[in-house]
């Protein structure tokens, strides 16, 4: 599909990985200044500056935000992708900016980027600071709100890789219209976000399958989304989530630009089907039922019954890289979990870190199955 190749040729290769923060941001934004307007929406509570993106004329006003999560760069990555593809791109460019205007924060929290931490440099979580607006981050965002009011809000994040669907897929992507009050019922602003949804979603499926997944609607008044769709503003959270061994998310960064492409009509040739909200309900809804390696059918000493092993990976900062260290998580009878790595040891046992002891919260070195003798990790 040529839209694979407008990703490929728009891949803006000077922000890669999971550490994005806003020493690599700084330089690109500063290429772009003759292109967009580059300002600074206000500062963080370390003294470090909130960028601002401004490009368009158009009459429909879009706020985005990234990062608001330090340690959650995906969607950054995409925006810029996106950023490069709109600023090479003339014709496209041009009707896009006819029709909107854009108001984007790459990095909302610029000192838990740098931290690689969700919380801000206070702890502070900023997606729970609708109300108090406690944090200068918090009162930055608000501000902006207020001076834009925008028409469109995109709060983009990205979600664990326990998240997936229960046909045993990942969720790539999952998107939210937030509830605007604890009834969750379908507002306008509410209904306008999930037809917008269903159009993204429709338009993924062909790119990657049964991997789109519909993020818990249920309602936090401090969260910002929902607070901004309460306010009478649709609202869609995007989660950049797992995609087959991508742990940099690279492959899924694709997947939050072509959600771009789509929400903004900018494919000429995506088949225009017709939209009805309501199919955002069949969108599956994510679960919690992926671990990061899972060993089925494996004697532990002391039980009777075959065990299932499951380990999780820690994003540790080291160095300014970020190292991906795994760690037992569970021993259980349940075999009803999904690994994005898994083993079936038929009965086996298994040495962990050349060892017999099975201790949940162990960091795990090396995982080796006894029976087979061979070395699984």
């Amino acid at each position: 599909m040529h839209i694979t190749s407008w990703f490929t040729h728009n891949f803006e290769d000077r922000l890669q990985g999971r550490y994005i923060t806003l020493k690599h941001v700084k330089p690109l934004l500063d290429s772009y200044h003759e292109i967009f307007d580059i300002s600074v929406a206000g500062t963080s509570e370390m003294g470090e500056e909130i960028p601002l993106v401004t490009f368009g004329h158009g009459a429909k006003k879009v706020l985005i935000w990234s990062q608001m999560h330090g340690n959650e760069s995906t969607t950054t990555k995409a925006l810029f992708d996106f950023f490069k593809f709109i600023s090479s791109n003339k014709e496209i460019s041009d009707t896009l900016v006819n029709d909107y205007t854009f108001y984007v924060l790459p990095i909302l929290n610029p000192d838990g980027a740098a931290l690689y931490t969700r919380e801000n440099a206070h702890k502070v979580d900023l997606n729970r600071d609708a109300q108090q607006l406690s944090q200068k981050e918090s009162i930055v965002l608000k501000s902006l709100f207020d001076e834009v009011q925008p028409n469109l809000c995109l709060n983009m994040h990205d979600q664990r890789t326990v998240f997936g669907l229960s046909a045993g897929f990942p969720a790539t992507v999952s998107f939210l219209s937030p509830a605007a009050e604890v009834s969750r019922k379908v507002t306008p602003a509410r209904q306008e976000a999930m037809g917008l949804i269903v159009k993204m979603t429709q338009y993924l499926q062909v790119l990657c399958p049964n991997q789109m997944g519909r993020f818990d609607d249920g309602y936090n008044q401090n969260c910002v989304g929902d607070t901004f769709t309460r306010l009478g503003v649709p609202t869609i959270l995007f989660e950049a989530g797992h995609y087959q061994n991508d742990y940099d998310r690279e492959q899924t960064r694709a997947f939050v630009f072509y959600s771009l492409i789509a929400l903004f009509d900018l494919d000429p040739t995506a088949i225009n089907a017709s939209i009805d909200y309501s199919d955002y309900f069949n969108i599956p809804e994510n679960q919690k039922n992926f671990k990061d390696v899972v060993l089925f059918n494996v004697r532990v000493p002391e039980k009777d019954v075959l065990q299932t092993l499951s380990f999780q990976y820690k994003e540790v900062l080291r160095d300014k890289t970020i190292v991906f260290e795994l760690y037992l998580d569970s021993i259980d009878e349940d075999a009803t979990l999904y690994g994005h790595q898994t083993f079936d040891l038929q009965g086996g046992a298994v040495l962990l870190n050349s060892q017999g002891i099975l201790a949940i919260g162990q960091q795990i070195t090396t995982i080796f199955d006894k029976s087979q003798n061979l070395m699984l990790i």
